[in-house]
């Protein structure tokens, strides 16, 4: 099973890894981040989250052949705090999120991730939840599905594919990925569909809204800068524009002081930041990467550090 962890020497150096340190990998995935985490460990841990029994299975065979100070929570990285509290951790010093999804979840034909492939329309990461991609497509109004194509696809042809999709349900459930490309493609014309690829687009929000990335992510990360130590680092990769969005965000409002309270001779030290950027502007991969894995191209990391 073949897997390229996106900017993998970027992420480990940026976590300036102490053999005795505690560290979280938020989207275990199939353990590229992890073992190369483990493997600088001696007397320090590694805690693993993934929702996603089949990657989890597999990333265990690979961290036992390196070492035993692992654990892996079958979880997803929004309970982050409260599992770790669960087993005694109340401070780390890094957690690395990679928001890309593994390239054998999009590769496995069953899982409805890959607009290429014929699958039924899943999209879940984690299988035990109940929502799938097929039953937003067949029972969301005609409005919440143009909402969540425009703001989580950023389509500006939402609308007409939104239209079109409730007209051909009416007909027949639309069941598989690629009906629902060719029902993408009859509503914006064939010019249109093979210029601009809207059906990468609604695969995307298709698969945010499944799995509630956002909101997840924005629950997430207030809850993993208060996890930090001094001194501690978190790494996040993104892969489109509204996860980068979030991230910048967030990090800009605990890296600067409360305007409330700027410019006043002393500043209450619950007022003053928590952490410090450590790369103002994203690092994105290098032109060898981008050579070596197209899938790399939109990914973005930025890395902060708690003061």
């Amino acid at each position: 099973m073949k897997h390229y962890s996106v900017m993998l020497n970027e992420i480990i150096d940026s976590l300036n890894i102490k053999s005795n340190g505690i560290y979280v990998d938020a989207t275990l995935g199939y353990a590229g981040m992890s073992k190369e985490i483990l493997k600088k460990l001696k007397t320090g841990k590694l805690i693993c989250f993934d929702q996603d029994r089949e990657a989890i299975s597999y990333s265990t065979q690979i961290l036992k052949e390196i070492g035993g100070n692992y654990q892996i929570i079958n979880a997803n990285f929004v309970h982050l705090k409260k599992e770790l509290n669960n087993i005694g951790i109340t401070k780390v010093d890094g957690i690395i999120f990679d928001l890309g999804f593994s390239s054998p979840q999009i590769d496995e034909d069953k899982r409805g991730f890959s607009f290429m492939k014929d699958a039924p329309l899943d999209m879940r990461m984690n299988l035990d939840n109940k929502l799938t991609a097929q039953d937003i497509v067949n029972n969301y109004s005609e409005e919440e599905l143009w909402n969540i194509f425009f703001k989580f696809g950023e389509e500006k042809l939402s609308k007409v594919i939104s239209k079109k999709i409730v007209n051909s349900r009416k007909e027949k459930r639309i069941m598989t990925t690629l009906e629902l490309v060719e029902i993408i493609k009859q509503a914006v014309g064939a010019n249109y569909f093979y210029k601009n690829h809207p059906e990468r687009k609604i695969f995307q929000a298709l698969r945010i809204e499944v799995n509630k990335e956002l909101e997840v992510l924005e629950k997430v990360l207030p809850d993993a800068i208060d996890l930090l130590n001094k001194g501690g680092r978190i790494s996040v990769i993104t892969f489109h524009s509204l996860e980068d969005k979030i991230v910048k965000k967030i990090f800009k409002e605990n890296s600067e002081i409360d305007e409330m309270v700027k410019g006043l001779p002393e500043i209450p030290k619950n007022y003053l930041p928590k952490i410090k950027l450590v790369n103002k502007k994203p690092i994105t991969p290098t032109k060898e990467e981008l050579q070596e894995n197209s899938r790399s191209h939109s990914a973005k990391l930025r890395i902060i550090e708690r003061v």
